[in-house]
């Protein structure tokens, strides 16, 4: 899951020209909200598109602060200075996109107060290129890095190349920012990567998701060979096992409450080690189940969940000296069992997004490392978005990962 962090400065036409915070008002959304072409579809309106083969309508996906999810008109903008204009092809549903929907926020900050577009697992095709513009043409298949910082030398965070931290980042679909799940988007060129040629659009779009997992391995220092624990066979989590299978960690241990997604996760990689948890299991008790399985104790936990008790499974899990790398995003205070962290020397760590992973993504995929082809389980046309929400939220459906196409 991608968070944003809270705007430090509201956006309204008196925002300063600050270079450091250009793009919140290049990229305001009162700019969308406020065009006499936005319109909230009903499914009529949604249908008569559908009837005359409309391809070129900009339709998206918004959800707003009365926690519904719908189909919208926004309007077509032409690139600016810097900008491309996007074709998005392919584009993954979250699940922090499914949180704010049904949630309206997530976390103190991040609030959904007015119709704010969706999505930013995206990748797609370059159809029109703004000024000064000369690293991209019209044809270019293109993954698209949603968050987008101030690239300001005067920003310590983008200046020393962890951009994730940026206080005044765009980060698209992350209220109030618009986001990619929509057929035309306007898009920093710098912020593109090209895909491969043997990279599909839907591999490209899942590379928002690998970008997680890369960030989450390689910051936790995972080394081949390495005992591993993934907490939490939701998507991140399996994307996860995906990369520390390439990374040669062995044995890897994958922990979940569904017996299906476990499955899964075998046919993903056959010699993963699975361990059902049932609620009812104390942390202790799943993390003898987690050493049993793994026939030691292990050196790192990737937990991809954010929820306490399993948090507190993956301390009790690993070794002397060991790790417990919190990818997930949980409940704002939590409770850790601090004397067993401090006698055992396990550090815990956070992630909070991504910076600089898209590159290595790519390759991987590209090169065969990882294959992120099977992940996709439900496909749905852009008109039909809003089916596609209630799949990617209802966990009877079974879905790992719900993309929405546009051909």
């Amino acid at each position: 899951m991608t968070v944003d962090q809270p705007i430090t400065t509201p956006i309204n036409g008196a925002l300063a020209d600050d270079p450091q915070q250009a793009l919140m008002k290049q990229y305001d959304p009162r700019k969308i909200l406020d065009h006499p072409e936005f319109k909230v579809l009903s499914q009529t309106e949604v249908d008569e598109y559908v009837a005359k083969g409309d391809r070129e309508t900009n339709l998206a996906c918004c959800y707003n602060e009365k926690k519904e999810v719908h189909l919208v008109r926004k309007p077509t903008l032409k690139p600016g200075k810097g900008e491309v204009l996007l074709h998005v092809r392919a584009t993954g549903i979250c699940g922090s996109d499914v949180h704010f929907w049904k949630h309206g926020r997530i976390g103190p900050t991040m609030v959904v107060t007015a119709e704010c577009g969706s999505g930013h697992e995206s990748a797609g095709e370059i159809v029109e290129v703004g000024e000064g513009v000369t690293q991209w043409k019209v044809g270019d298949r293109v993954a698209i890095e949603a968050g987008v910082p101030c690239s300001q030398p005067s920003c310590d965070a983008c200046r020393t190349g962890r951009y994730n931290a940026c206080p005044n980042v765009v980060f698209f679909s992350t209220p109030p920012y618009h986001g990619t799940l929509t057929r035309w988007h306007l898009h920093p060129a710098q912020w593109l990567h090209k895909l491969p040629d043997n990279v599909s659009f839907e591999e490209g779009a899942l590379c928002e998701p690998l970008a997680v997992a890369l960030a989450g391995l390689e910051r936790a220092d995972v080394k081949l060979g390495d005992p591993l624990l993934i907490a939490g066979a939701g998507p991140i989590g399996l994307v996860t096992l995906l990369a520390a299978r390439a990374a040669g960690c062995e044995p890897i241990v994958i922990t979940d409450l569904f017996p299906s997604r476990l499955d899964f996760a075998k046919t993903l990689v056959p010699g993963v080690r699975t361990c059902l948890v049932d609620m009812k299991d104390t942390p202790e008790e799943i993390a003898v189940k987690v050493k049993k399985a793994a026939g030691m104790d292990v050196r790192v936990a990737m937990e991809c969940t954010g929820v306490e008790s399993s948090i507190r499974a993956a301390i009790f899990s690993v070794c002397f000296g060991g790790k417990v790398f919190i990818v997930g995003v949980g409940k704002a205070e939590q409770t850790y069992p601090f004397m067993h962290l401090s006698a055992n020397e396990i550090d815990l760590q956070f992630q909070y997004r991504y910076c600089n992973q898209y590159p290595k993504a790519l390759r991987i995929v590209s090169g065969g490392l990882v294959d992120l082809k099977p992940l996709v389980t439900h496909r749905f046309p852009l008109e039909r978005a809003v089916e596609a929400f209630e799949v990617a939220a209802d966990p009877k459906q079974g879905a790992i990962k719900v993309q929405i196409l546009d051909e």
